[in-house]
C-alpha cells in the first residue's frame, strides 16, 4: 500500500473509532440526560401514549386520562373536581412538563419506574400495552371539601394534619386552577392566562406562600416561656407592665381595642389575645431561645411532603424587632402548613410527627410496592408543657376570642385555638391576614389540627378581617368533616 492510501485509511479508520466513540457516549452515558431533556419531544409523546396511572383519594380516582385525536399524543390527563385537588396533584401537561404529585411520581403514574420492572415484563410478554401505578394519599376527601368551600372567592389557604400520624387531610389554596385546562397540546391560551392572573392562582399558598402568622405564633412564644423556665403555670401573672415599650427603642407596643392585659396571665393573655404580654415574654427570652424554639417546630428548614414546603422563616433579630417576632410580626413568616404543624404538635402532647401526603404506591395489579411509616419529626416541648398550651388554648375557644370554633354536634369533642389578625405592608397599609389554628381532640387523642389563613381583598373592610370571624369557621367546618369521617 502506497504511502498517500495508507494515510487515507488510517484517517477514515480514526473516523470510524470516533464515530463508535461518539454512539457508545450517547447511549451508555448520555442517555438519561438525553431522556429527560426538555427539547425531547419523544419523551412527552411516550407519556402520553397510554393512560396514566391515577391519583387515589379515600379510594376514589380524582385523575384520569381520555382519548385523544390529535397526531402525536393518544391520551391527555383528566381531572375531578381539579380546582378543588390542583394543591394536591398538580398537573400534567403535554406541553408543559408537570408539577407536584404529577411531577414528582410521573414515573410510576407512566410505569416506567424500576419498581414496576415485573409488571412491564409481564405485560411485553403477553402483549399488553405498559401500565402505571397509582398514587395513594393520605388526604381527606370530606375535610378537603370543606376547605375549599369554606375559603370560597377568599385569597387563602388551608393546611390540617393527623397529629398522631403526621398524615395531611386537607392542602386546599384558593383562587386556585383547573389542571384539566392545561393539560393539552393546544392549551397555551390557557397557560399564559393563569401566567397573569394578578391572584395567581397556580400558587399553592397550603406550601409555597408564607405570611406573617400574627397573634397565632403567640403558642410558639407560650411554648418557649414554658420550655425556658420563664413561666412555669399558665395562671401565674406575668410581669407586664400597663404600657410596654420596645426594648432600645421609643416605640410603644399597643394592644388591640381596650383590653387589660397589665400582668395578665398567660392563659387570660392568650383568651384575649395581649401583644404586651408575649412580646415582653419574647424580649425576656431573647432571639437565641426563641428562634430555637421556633425551630424545633420546623422553622428554618425546608420540608418535603414530598411536595416542597417553602421555608417558614424566624430570623435572627434585634432587641425590638425580636419582641415583634415573638407575636408573629416583624420578620416572622409562616406557611399554613407551617402553622398546622405547630398546634400539631402542641395537639399531640409535645410530639411533632413530620407530615406526608402520600400514603402508598401501588403496581398495577394493585400490589403495594411502596407504603410511607410515620415519623417523628421532633419534640418542641415536653408533654407537661403541651398540656398546658392545650388547656390555654381551650379556654380562648371556650370564652375567648376563638368562640366560632366551637363543635356542638359532636359529643365528646374538645376543641383548643388561636386567632391571629396579622399586619402587613409598609406601615402596615395593607390588608392584615385573617389566622386561625386549633385541634379537635377526642378521648382517643386529637385526630385533626388545621391551619386557615385568609388574605384580606378589597371588598372587605379592614376593621372586619379577623380571624375569629373569617378563619375560625372554616377551621370548625374542616375538623367536623374529620371528626365525622373518622368514626
Amino acid at each position: 500500500m502506497n504511502k498517500p492510501v495508507r494515510r487515507i485509511a488510517i484517517f477514515c479508520g480514526l473516523l470510524v473509532l470516533a464515530l463508535l466513540l461518539r454512539d457508545n457516549w450517547l447511549q451508555f452515558v448520555q442517555a438519561d440526560e438525553l431522556k429527560t431533556n426538555k427539547h425531547n419531544h419523544r419523551v412527552a409523546i411516550a407519556r402520553y401514549s397510554q393512560p396514566r396511572g391515577n391519583i387515589i383519594v379515600d379510594g376514589q380516582e380524582v385523575t384520569g386520562s381520555a382519548e385523544t385525536n390529535g397526531i402525536d399524543y393518544k391520551y391527555k390527563r383528566t381531572y375531578k373536581n381539579g380546582e378543588m385537588w390542583a394543591p394536591v396533584t398538580g398537573y400534567s401537561s403535554q406541553v408543559f412538563d408537570g408539577s407536584q404529585l404529577e411531577k414528582l411520581y410521573d414515573k410510576i403514574l407512566t410505569g416506567d419506574d424500576d419498581k414496576l420492572f415485573f409488571n412491564r415484563t409481564v405485560d411485553m410478554l403477553t402483549g399488553k400495552g405498559q401500565k402505571g401505578g397509582d398514587v395513594i394519599t393520605t388526604l381527606n376527601a370530606k375535610a378537603q371539601e370543606a376547605a375549599f368551600k369554606g375559603l370560597g372567592d377568599k385569597r387563602g389557604a388551608v393546611a390540617a394534619l393527623d397529629p398522631r400520624t403526621g398524615k395531611i387531610l386537607a392542602l386546599a389554596s384558593t383562587p386556585s386552577y383547573d389542571p384539566s385546562k392545561i393539560a393539552g397540546a393546544n392549551d397555551s391560551a390557557a397557560w399564559t392566562a393563569l401566567e397573569k392572573d394578578k391572584n395567581q392562582p397556580m400558587l399553592n399558598r397550603a406550601l409555597r406562600a408564607t405570611y406573617p402568622p400574627g397573634s397565632t405564633f403567640k403558642v410558639v412564644t407560650a411554648a418557649a416561656a414554658l420550655e425556658n423556665g420563664l413561666y412555669s403555670d399558665p395562671d401565674q401573672k406575668t410581669q407586664t407592665p400597663n404600657k410596654y415599650v420596645l426594648p432600645d427603642s421609643a416605640t410603644e407596643l399597643k394592644n388591640e381595642g381596650s383590653i387589660q392585659c397589665e400582668n395578665a396571665t398567660m392563659r387570660e393573655a392568650l383568651r384575649i389575645s395581649c401583644n404586651t404580654v408575649f412580646g415582653k415574654m419574647s424580649a425576656d427570652l431573647g432571639n437565641d431561645k426563641m428562634k430555637k424554639e421556633a425551630e424545633k417546630f420546623g422553622f428554618n428548614s425546608e420540608l418535603l411532603t414530598p411536595v416542597r414546603a417553602e421555608k417558614s422563616v424566624y430570623p435572627k433579630d434585634d432587641r425590638p424587632q425580636n419582641a415583634m417576632d415573638g407575636i408573629g410580626q416583624a420578620s416572622n413568616r409562616a406557611t399554613p402548613l407551617q402553622m398546622a404543624m405547630v398546634v400539631s404538635a402542641i395537639a399531640n402532647n409535645g410530639k411533632l410527627m413530620e407530615p406526608y401526603m402520600v400514603d402508598k404506591v401501588r403496581a398495577p395489579n394493585l400490589n403495594v410496592i411502596e407504603t410511607h411509616q410515620p415519623k417523628e419529626m421532633a419534640q418542641p416541648l415536653s408533654a407537661p408543657n403541651a398540656q398546658k398550651i392545650q388547656s390555654m388554648m381551650e379556654t380562648v375557644v371556650e370564652n375567648g376570642t376563638g368562640t366560632s370554633a366551637k363543635i356542638d354536634d359532636v359529643s365528646g369533642v374538645t376543641v383548643g385555638g388561636k386567632t391571629g389578625t396579622a399586619q402587613h405592608g409598609v406601615d402596615n397599609s395593607g390588608k392584615p391576614y385573617a389566622w386561625f389554628i386549633s385541634y379537635a381532640k377526642t378521648d382517643n387523642g386529637s385526630p385533626v389540627a388545621v391551619a386557615v389563613v385568609v388574605e384580606g381583598d378589597d371588598s372587605t373592610a379592614r376593621d372586619d378581617v379577623a380571624g375569629g370571624a373569617l378563619a375560625a369557621p372554616i377551621a370548625k367546618n374542616v375538623m367536623e368533616a374529620v371528626l365525622k369521617t373518622s368514626k
